[in-house]
């Protein structure tokens, strides 16, 4: 920390060590320790469509919607409505089919998200910045549009929020922190652009923990989002406020961001869709990072559908962005199969049957309504295999190594800069990482291209996994959620969704994850659609 110009004091490592920061280390280091051989690092990896045997769905035509019919059960998740408390539909994609035939207006929608933004706020601090006056300008526009006869497809006048990682023309970017010059943009993310070209109203930017470094809404700068379900239980993070803000019927898709489970564990803990694409999918060009080898852009919806109708207009190759890929294009819908077979016939379910932390895998509500989920996904034509995730652990450990490494790598100049004004919470975790040295790096490098060539063996017994997302509902305010179901997809880079399935004894939400290979977002969003109804 000297060396880097980093002024932590004595009592600065002190909290550090009572905060138990160095036991993690110390445990990375005994992880690591199994590594042997001549493997290359990950990032020496080829990341292409046939990086794993059968990977290339796109290519194959998997995600394309041809002599393919919707199906739609009445059943709903626990917890879950079909329609707002004001009677207008739950669901993206029904409201849209309103706006295309005029019935509804996007002005009609987006002044009531703006009404009810206007209540639901002061009681959950969903919102960093409500832009109200450019909203009403944009459905206006977005009306006129359609009247005309220029429809632009799903997203069209439809009510919308970013995660404030994005960038937004005329807005600051806080990034949940104080640290950040509050200086206006003066160009857009490429994921605003997408949604901006797609006709969608943005209302308004979502709070999230400070540089979305917290598995919880805990932001000492502008205090913790409220779960929509008990205003006494945390939202989650780092997308707490896209997620709670979707939960609360206050817009129908936000943005969020994945490193470590920042989309699916607040849609877990607030019962929404949540979904993290394939790494390179989508663009990330103008999201403030947090750790550029882990980090992905998603949608949170109230379903499954509307989550692939976002996701259509977010993913696609962006010069701007290397590590978006020229097949990564997607073409849903995410629930189509041929006429005439049930929803899952011949699909494989991996059932993870330990993770290797050897400890329970959850609590007793959580784990019976995971073992719900898959019974249901059997009785949707699924055969569910049995398969040993013991390395989940492993990963885990490595995946929170790298993602502290580049996070200090990029917070390096500002905590010379700005220390004092970093939160507790975040500062420690980055001044944390630079306990680690290079040949911790390197060492979780190895062993993440080495378990990737492991776990890339499953596809040749299951077409995608079912695990829980969340080992229990939500913690209480100020508690974080866990991150161990999560951020082994995001060292992976393969695209996982959290789908709202059950509920606890008290009515908070529960949510199974369901996991596929590289480039399969469509066949694990149709699973998800099995599972929601």
């Amino acid at each position: 920390l000297a060396a880097a110009g980093i002024p932590a004091t004595d009592q600065d490592l002190q909290r550090l060590e009572a905060d138990g920061y160095l036991d993690r280390v110390a445990e990375a280091r005994e992880v690591l320790s199994t590594v042997e051989g001549s493997g290359l690092p990950d990032f020496l990896a080829r990341w292409s469509p046939t990086m794993v045997e059968g990977s290339s769905d796109d290519l194959r035509g998997a995600d394309k919607p041809e002599d393919a019919v919707r199906e739609r059960s009445g059943a709903a998740s626990a917890g879950r409505v079909d329609a707002l408390e004001d009677g207008m539909p739950s669901r993206l994609s029904e409201v849209a089919d309103l706006v295309r035939r005029k019935e509804v207006s996007p002005v009609e929608l987006t002044e009531r998200a703006l009404a009810r933004i206007a209540t639901q706020d002061r009681a959950l601090n969903l919102f960093q910045t409500v832009l109200a006056d450019e909203a009403m300008e944009a459905a206006r526009r977005a009306e006129a549009e359609i009247v005309r006869g220029t429809y632009r497809g799903a997203l069209h006048g439809i009510p919308v929020a970013a995660k404030d990682l994005f960038d937004m023309k005329g807005t600051a970017t806080t990034a949940g922190s104080i640290v950040r010059p509050d200086k206006v943009r003066d160009t857009d993310a490429a994921a605003v652009t997408n949604l901006r070209e797609a006709g969608a109203v943005i209302v308004g930017k979502t709070r999230l923990s400070e540089f979305a470094y917290w598995p919880g809404s805990t932001n000492p700068h502008y205090g913790p989002t409220r779960n929509p379900r008990d205003h006494e239980h945390d939202a989650g993070g780092s997308s707490s406020g896209s997620a709670a803000a979707v939960a609360s019927g206050c817009v129908y898709a936000a943005l969020g961001t994945d490193t470590g489970g920042s989309i699916r564990i607040p849609a877990a803990l607030c019962g929404v869709v949540g979904h993290k694409p394939t790494f390179g999918r989508a663009s990330l060009a103008g999201c403030v990072p947090l750790a550029w080898s882990l980090d992905h852009v998603g949608p949170l919806t109230r379903h499954v559908e509307d989550a692939s109708l976002v996701l259509e207009v977010l993913c696609g190759q962006d010069s701007r962005d290397s590590r978006t890929r020229a097949w990564s294009t997607y073409r849903g819908p995410a629930h189509a199969w041929p006429a005439g077979t049930a929803p899952l016939d011949g699909v494989r379910v991996g059932v993870m049957s330990s993770d290797g932390l050897g400890q329970e895998m959850g609590s007793d509500e959580a784990m019976a309504a995971w073992r719900d989920g898959n019974e249901r996904l059997r009785a949707r034509g699924a055969e569910l295999v049995d398969v040993d995730l013991s390395d989940m652990h492993v990963l885990w450990r490595i995946s929170s190594l790298i993602l502290a490494v580049e996070a200090a790598s990029f917070h390096a100049r500002s905590l010379r800069e700005h220390y004092e004004d970093y939160g507790r919470f975040c500062r420690g975790r980055l001044v944390g990482a630079f306990a680690y040295g290079f040949e911790d790096l390197m060492q979780a490098q190895r062993l993440r291209a080495e378990l990737r060539a492991r776990w890339s063996r499953l596809w040749g017994r299951v077409d995608v996994l079912s695990t829980p997302c969340q080992p229990q509902t939500a913690p209480a305010l100020g508690v974080a959620a866990s991150t161990r179901y999560t951020n082994p997809f995001n060292a992976l880079g393969w695209p996982a969704v959290s789908v709202p399935f059950g509920a606890g004894r008290t009515g908070l939400p529960l949510g199974t994850q369901i996991d596929g290979r590289p480039w399969s977002d469509g066949e694990v969003l149709r699973v998800a659609a099995a599972l929601e109804g």
